[in-house]
């Protein structure tokens, strides 16, 4: 099968940094089907030999293990082509039409990795053109507009240009192995299908944590920050893949159609849920590994007087049978205490008690994303307390660590993604109607805080986020997994 792959923002950050290495990774493991073509777009007068040495160049800044040898970048390279173009002039768009009819590929993958207001622009000079063929894709990249309304606006245009199931909006947390093995952790196994609801568990627990703070992105966080840049999105996503009813099959619309029910289920905000169950906070400086690191309001871009969100936790409930009156905990923030993407499924305790022991960190279920990848079920056991009549219990776990088990045969989430792209596979990919329905319970939050003049809660890096974070668990009785 022969595709091209045009990438508009083709020397752009996102491109070098993740897309550029995601499709050399593939390239490398053989599964980039043959007859590929690959066509960075940009504003840059470049030919294809100085667009082949801005890309190796950028290799050297990527992953030790993801950069080519010069043999195989050599072969890698003669797969990328150049195009300048202005995005705004219909002329240029005649142009790539032109080129792509030297070939005619099997399948045209239109990759729109630039800044979320051009996409209106440039689907609709794709249509004009004549480049919204049935054998085109469209991938979207996030943030996949600002609120619900330009949200909508974006969807609405796409959808005049091309029909669903030619829209492809990614979420990379969706390409994470860890992820996809919610699914068959969920409904591969019988095991715990019986324990998943509100009989038996307790509260869930979902952290994406960052060590590192805005970098050099501060100008774009100051008009995005972390609801959302990562609640609106990845967070929503894994409530989706934990709290979803199983689908009827595999198929993409039967797993999209039971996370829809699930953000249709989230429990509606009020005034004081507003104000006791939503927390915003703002890194302060602090100490990352034993270096000092500056503040937010110190970084590079960023407005000295900031009230932008570095850091978001929130308490929030699925109204429906399943899981009525279980809470379910978000938090995600940069500059915190570790790198650490989790899910920590909290079972209750047994009913009667009839050992001594008070011990935390069991009757557990930890789903690790990052940096470690696998699962870990903490339980009790008899201890090795040998005086007589001892009851005492004492904590063990059983770790799955799906690196070690799979090894090379993982791939990262952009290369999985890009290859579904590719093959047509919509599973992982979100529709425009889940994302509706997550924009519109994230909105009150942002009208919230448009008239908070509080502003967001000041922490220091290196730490866990404002105190008001464990306080707001402590209020249900419990406590996040690294406090207890």
């Amino acid at each position: 099968m022969s595709f091209d792959l045009v990438l508009f923002g083709g020397t752009g950050d996102l491109s070098w940094r993740k897309l550029m290495p995601a499709l050399f990774q593939a390239f490398k493991h053989g599964t980039l089907p043959e007859g590929a073509r690959i066509i960075g777009v940009g504003r840059d007068d470049l030919s294809d030999e100085r667009y082949r040495a801005l890309i190796l160049s950028r290799f050297d800044q990527v992953d030790l293990a993801k950069r080519p040898s010069a043999d195989e970048f050599a072969r890698f390279s003669s797969l990328l082509e150049f195009v300048s173009m202005d995005l705004s002039k219909p002329e240029h768009y005649t142009y790539l039409r032109d080129k792509l009819a030297q070939r005619q590929a099997d399948t045209v993958v239109m990759y729109l990795a630039t800044a979320p207001t051009l996409f209106t622009t440039i689907v609709e000079q794709l249509s004009a053109a004549g480049l919204n063929t049935p054998q085109t894709r469209v991938v979207l990249e996030k943030p996949l507009g600002h609120d619900l309304a330009s949200n909508r606006a974006i969807n609405h245009s796409v959808g005049q240009v091309f029909s669903e199931n030619q829209v492809f909006r990614i979420d990379h947390y969706l390409g994470k192995p860890a992820v996809q093995n919610l699914f068959a952790l969920r409904f591969g196994n019988a095991l715990f299908e019986p324990l998943w609801r509100r009989e038996h568990i307790a509260n869930i627990q979902i952290t994406i944590a960052e060590e590192l703070g805005v970098e050099k992105r501060g100008a774009f966080y100051e008009t995005t920050g972390a609801l959302r840049d990562m609640v609106q999105n990845h967070a929503l996503q894994l409530l989706c893949a934990i709290g979803m009813e199983p689908p009827i099959n595999s198929h993409a619309d039967a797993i999209r159609d039971e996370k829809l029910k699930v953000l249709r289920s989230l429990k509606p905000w009020t005034s004081e849920t507003l104000t006791q169950d939503v927390i915003r906070g703002q890194y302060g400086a602090g100490a990352i590994g034993g270096a000092a690191v500056a503040a937010y309001r110190d970084e590079l871009g960023v407005n000295p007087a900031s009230s932008t969100e570095t850091f978001v936790a929130l308490r929030t409930e699925i109204s429906n049978w399943r899981w009525a009156g279980v809470p379910f905990y978000i938090r995600t923030g940069k500059r915190l205490a570790g790198r650490d993407a989790r899910i920590v499924v909290n079972f209750r305790p047994t009913p009667h008690a009839i050992f001594n022991s008070q011990i935390g960190m069991a009757n557990q279920l930890v789903i690790n994303l990052q940096p470690k990848d696998g699962l870990e079920l903490h339980l009790l056991a008899q201890g090795q307390d040998n005086r007589k009549n001892s009851h005492t219990l004492a904590p063990v776990q059983l770790d799955l660590d799906f690196d070690k088990r799979f090894g090379q045969e993982r791939v990262g989430a952009y290369e999985r993604l890009l290859l579904d792209v590719i093959d047509g596979r919509l599973n992982l990919f979100v529709r425009s109607d889940e994302q509706e329905e997550a924009w519109r319970w994230v909105e009150p939050i942002l009208t919230h805080w448009q008239a908070d003049t509080l502003g967001p809660r000041p922490y220091a890096s290196g730490t866990w986020g404002p105190s008001a974070t464990s306080a707001m668990i402590a209020r249900d009785g419990f406590c996040w997994s690294e406090e207890c």
